[in-house]
């Protein structure tokens, strides 16, 4: 069966967003690291020392989602933690494993990006980008 045109916006963004994440997967593939961990790894890359709270505020992920991939990647030993001033908190930093891991990663995640440029020739990325980005900020205004 062909995917459906849905009538329902919630729908057809996560059909779309399920598309991309397959799309950047599957480019990514060779260096093992999967777009969900890329987007850790390479927060952490520019942001060393955030907590998993966040992170999840950074990545508007929620927590349960992201200690399991926190897990998953701390497992492969690409990220390490502290404890914070509260026991419980911990923050977290890149490994010289998951440095090299992502490095290897951003080469593939580059294609990726051209990739999904080429496919939506013709469409504005920088306007869908920003339409995307405000629809963000006003979801996670209304929860503050």
């Amino acid at each position: 069966m062909k995917p459906l045109k849905l009538p329902c916006y919630c729908g057809s963004i996560r059909q779309a967003s399920r598309v991309v994440t397959q799309m950047y997967d599957k480019a990514l593939k060779p260096s093992g690291v999967k777009i969900t961990q890329f987007s850790i790894l390479r927060l952490l890359s520019r942001f060393p020392g955030l907590t998993t709270g966040e992170m999840a505020e950074a990545l508007v992920m929620d927590s349960t989602t992201l200690t399991r991939t926190l897990k998953i990647i701390h497992d492969s030993k690409w990220i390490a933690s502290t404890p914070g001033e509260d026991k419980r908190e911990r923050h977290w930093a890149l490994t010289g494993e998951g440095q090299a891991r992502l490095q290897e990663a951003v080469p593939l995640w580059k294609s990726a990006q051209k990739e999904f440029a080429e496919k939506m020739s013709g469409v504005d990325l920088d306007e869908l980008t920003q339409s995307v980005f405000q629809l963000v900020q006003k979801s996670t205004e209304a929860v503050d």
